[in-house]
């Protein structure tokens, strides 16, 4: 398996260079005094050795050995244990947390880029760390200062792991359906009895407690998802002085055996009578888990990112050296028996795909990461405001565009390496097997795509879109050259596609979900261009400076606008032939 290096001058070209973001934090008071320029690169730095030299190694020693389940307990593959207890120390887990419980405060826009170095080095290893991070998110959002207190700075540490108890056998998206019950006690504590199935890290052998928060339902509780309340299940209980007490009455039944992600447990939870507290109001569970859920989707948005950019780190040294049949316009290694492959077109098709469409998506990240800064920490009321509405337009496009972006990069990746793509030791079909759970857990990206269109396009008369494009458009009228007109183009398609959406989905129900996947495609694609059009722009004023860094840019901007941006035309005729063939056939004719 091809070493993993975090694409840093890549990282700082968008963070300082496109996106300017030291001189936003200065602006923002509560991070302008936490980080600067200066800080920011070092910590990118130690975040590299720490991923590239202590995660990355156990990447596929852990898909080989996979976690293990024995009567109940958990254990993580060779090597994890150690790793981690390096990992926390460095105050990883904390690095966006809330100060006031220890966490380090660091702004979302430099979380993404540390995100993404986890995800590349080690899928698995990641997710146990990412959850915790979520589940603090949720707690500090909604649970009272003395569950704040508490559980907060341990979880921040390192110490105790978090977990998201959702999903049922029966209850999956509909988690209106589930089971799981919460009795009220004389105490104020609840007793939680149930089964939750798909529980990323809901048991390990890493941490020395690991927090649930588990939705379930109040005896007096409304029918359906309103009827819904959040609780936080430690597995260990904790006594009035922060020290852990008596286990709680709750198990892992099983874990299950995956086709990717293997050294992350994946498991079967059983409550069991366990004691809960509850998080927020009564009743009001799903809104105080979405905190924690749109913060998961973002970050295994960025799985795809990471896989992909690691897909694509392998690929293209192997295609450097390996030699297969000559160019098509005459040898350029005349002095061996064949070219190297990536002087053969089509696979430069691919590698210039994989990364158009990795350094787009890292972009996209740092953009949507710019908009939850300022939704957190701006002082002005309008600009905060505008943020939280682009954050939440932006989330499922994220989540979803960057895990399908991401398989589809990283099977290019399997594809560069011919045979021995399909060989466990070229590490390339690892990366394809990890990535494609992206696009099912934390809310399909089918789900995604019903979201985006559904809920934050055609639900609010598309004033969010506006907003997007609004920006979009300013930027390209005000940067003509040399994207602009194209960028300008593209923005009028995802408008007009969009408005004749609205149009029509009032009349056809069924329109929406025809449309929804190819719609969420074509703003992904259109969101690139916006990106990639920043990129150039910044590229071209600074060619001088560095011709092979900022030339490369200008290259692959190229690439894309000519060959990827295309794709928005055929998706706009896709979503205007509208969904009447989809019920050309009778439910018994498939």
């Amino acid at each position: 398996m091809t070493p993993y290096n975090a694409p840093l001058r890549d990282m700082r070209f968008v963070l300082h260079e496109v996106f300017d973001a030291p001189s936003l934090w200065s602006r923002l008071p509560a991070l302008a005094e936490r980080v600067d320029a200066d800080t920011a690169n070092a910590i990118l730095e130690e975040a590299a050795k720490v991923t590239g030299q202590l995660i990355a190694p156990l990447n596929r020693s852990g898909d080989e050995q996979g976690a293990q389940w024995n009567d109940g307990i958990v254990t993580t593959p060779s090597g994890f244990k150690e790793a981690y207890a390096t990992y926390i120390r460095g105050g990883w887990v904390g690095l966006s947390g809330n100060p006031e419980f220890d966490g380090m405060g660091m702004p979302k826009m430099l979380a993404v880029q540390f995100e993404e170095m986890l995800y590349a080095a080690n899928s698995s290893f990641a997710l146990y760390s990412t959850l915790s991070s979520g589940a603090c998110l949720a707690i500090d959002a909604h649970a009272n200062a003395d569950l704040r207190a508490t559980y907060l700075p341990p979880m921040y540490e390192g110490r105790w792991a978090g977990s998201m108890c959702l999903t049922e056998p029966h209850a999956g998206t509909d988690l209106g359906l589930l089971r799981t019950r919460a009795e009220p006690q004389a105490d104020g504590r609840y007793r939680i009895s149930g089964t939750k199935i798909f529980i990323t890290g809901g048991e390990q052998d890493l941490t020395e407690n690991i927090i649930h928060l588990v939705l379930a339902k109040l005896p007096d509780a409304p029918a359906g998802a309103k009827g819904i309340s959040l609780f936080l299940v430690p597995k260990v209980l904790v006594n009035a002085d922060g020290s852990l007490g008596a286990r709680n009455a709750l198990s892992c039944g099983s874990i299950e055996h995956k086709m990717g992600i293997k050294a992350s447990a994946t498991c079967v939870m059983n409550f069991d009578g366990a004691t809960g507290y509850l998080i927020g109001e009564a009743h009001k569970g799903m809104a105080a888990m979405f905190t924690m859920m749109n913060y998961e989707r973002l970050s295994i948005g960025i799985q795809g990112i990471g896989c992909a950019e690691a897909s694509t780190q392998a690929a293209i040294g192997y295609a450097r050296e390996r030699l297969q049949s000559r160019a098509p316009t005459g040898p350029t290694a005349p002095d061996k028996g064949a070219d190297p492959i990536i002087r053969h077109p089509d696979v430069r098709r691919m590698l210039l795909g994989m990364k158009a469409l990795t350094e787009g998506g890292r972009a996209f990240a740092c953009y949507v990461g710019q908009q939850l800064d300022l939704a957190k920490y701006a002082q002005d009321p309008e600009e905060r405001k505008n943020a939280q509405v682009l954050a939440a337009l932006l989330t499922p496009v994220a989540k979803a565009f960057f895990t399908d972006t991401g398989l589809e990069s990283c099977v290019n990746g399997q594809q560069v390496f011919g045979g021995h793509g399909y060989i466990r030791e070229w590490g390339q079909e690892q990366y394809v097997r990890d990535v494609r759970i992206a696009q099912i857990y934390e809310g399909t990206n089918g789900i995604q795509a019903l979201d985006l269109l559904g809920r934050k396009v055609i639900a609010d008369g598309g004033a969010a879109l506006r907003l997007f494009c609004t920006q979009a458009l300013d930027f390209a009228q005000g940067h003509t050259a040399p994207y602009g007109k194209a960028l300008m183009a593209a923005v009028t398609r995802l408008r007009d596609v969009s408005d004749w959406l609205m149009d029509n989905a009032t009349t056809n129900h069924n329109e929406t979900g025809a449309a929804s996947v190819e719609y969420l495609h074509l703003f992904g694609y259109v969101a690139y261009a916006w990106m990639w059009a920043r990129m150039a722009a910044v590229a071209e004023a600074r060619l001088s400076e560095d011709p092979a860094f900022y030339g490369a840019k200008l290259a692959t901007a190229a690439f894309y606008f000519q060959r990827l941006l295309p794709r928005t035309l055929s998706l706009e005729a896709g979503i205007r032939a509208g969904s009447d063939t989809l019920f050309g056939l009778t439910d018994d004719q498939f």
